[in-house]
């Protein structure tokens, strides 16, 4: 979760190809990197040529909408979409035209610059945006995933939680979710961890996910809070699932990815945005009806964007963790929010009116599909 009120020099300024290079880089990441970190490996972006079939068809009110997301499992509803064709399907004559992100800062700084339309994100980027714009930058116009998130350990060190004391746990950034949800777990065992240091009766140690794996087998690390698929790198190294992130929530669900759009392009492009929406509804439920070709597709459309595909003792038990849904499951938001502020990470934001799902909504009606909702965090 980062921190939208820290002051100007805390903040992180996201740089191609860079890796936190000192620990006074780490306190910079409170405040940009957000929720993302979860899923990414660095902060450059790259602008890639859709895998979609060409536009063909009715153009809507745009001729082209500019799509961001993450070549990662947690944005499978953006990889299968675009793969199959689902979304290019929806919008009929209007082409898409897509940027893939390593960090969520870039893909704020792009959807503010107007650089993309319509992105698919982690929960703390949005809030972030949206409090640092005074609520005017983006909506959260639908859910994409829950789930994915693990603690995983050395079992030669840890053979339980009591176990964790006085051990070293990594998260991927200082202030990103798996970083809060830690701190949040640790405090409801009864341990103290300084926040901001990672020093307590738990060393909380902020490595980068890319690294991570290497720290692990190095033995730096005992064991880490992280995003899938860093969690199921590690088990292919000997570490086991301590726990899973969904056993500490109601009914086993957190938002992870969401669905966001400028508030400008909503206004002079609904349409678009519904049919952005309807894409993503259609992906989500192919996804649920045919999950090994959806694994397969995802995969090859991360191959595509990365350079690589992931091996199938990481991609398998990985996308088995995540569910795809379009509910954006928007009271654990707040509950994370939450979470922050009570680790002293956050001041308490105000997120009303941070959703806009009257689109989403009428998407799922047109489907006989329940409607979603806000949690009191909708529309002014």
């Amino acid at each position: 979760m980062a921190l939208s009120t820290l002051p100007a020099h805390t903040r992180l300024r996201p740089a191609a190809g860079r890796i936190r290079r000192t620990a006074a880089a780490a306190v910079a990441v409170l405040t940009a990197a957000g929720l993302l970190s979860a899923c990414s490996y660095g902060s450059k972006s790259e602008d890639k040529a859709s895998a979609a079939p060409a536009a063909s068809g009715a153009k809507l009110s745009a001729d082209t909408v500019k799509i961001g997301y993450f070549a990662n499992l947690t944005h499978g509803t953006a990889l299968v979409g675009l793969k199959q064709g689902i979304l290019q399907q929806e919008l009929g004559g209007t082409k898409i035209k897509t940027q893939v992100f390593n960090a969520g800062p870039a893909e704020i700084e792009a959807l503010n610059a107007g650089s993309i339309d319509i992105g698919w994100i982690g929960p703390s980027p949005a809030i972030n945006g949206f409090t640092q714009s005074g609520g005017k930058s983006l909506k959260i116009v639908g859910g994409s995933a829950s789930g994915g998130v693990k603690l995983v350990v050395n079992p030669a060190k840890i053979g339980s939680v009591d176990d964790l004391k006085g051990k070293r746990i990594a998260t991927p950034q200082l202030g990103n979710t798996q970083d809060v949800a830690l701190l949040n777990y640790l405090a409801g065992k009864g341990w103290k961890v300084d926040a901001n240091t990672g020093d307590g009766d738990v060393k909380v140690i902020r490595s980068d996910n890319k690294v991570t794996p290497d720290a692990y087998k190095s033995g730096s690390i005992d064991g880490a809070w992280v995003p899938e698929p860093t969690a199921s790198k590690l088990v292919t190294l000997g570490a086991k699932v301590l726990l899973n992130e969904k056993d500490v929530w109601p009914d086993k669900k957190f938002v992870i990815t969401n669905i966001i759009v400028s508030q400008k392009f909503l206004a002079e492009h609904p349409d678009v945005v519904e049919a952005v929406l309807r894409g993503s509804v259609k992906t989500n439920a192919w996804i649920k009806a045919n999950s090994a070709q959806a694994k397969a597709v995802a995969n090859e459309q991360i191959k595509a964007d990365a350079g690589n595909a992931l091996d199938a003792a990481v991609l398998d038990p990985a996308w088995q963790d995540i569910d795809f849904i379009d509910d954006p499951l928007a009271n654990t938001l707040q509950a994370e929010a939450d979470h922050a502020v009570t680790a002293g990470l956050l001041k308490k934001p105000n997120l009303a009116g941070i959703y806009d799902l009257t689109p989403l909504n009428k998407v799922l009606t047109a489907a006989g599909q329940p409607t979603v909702s806000d949690a009191g965090l909708g529309a002014k």
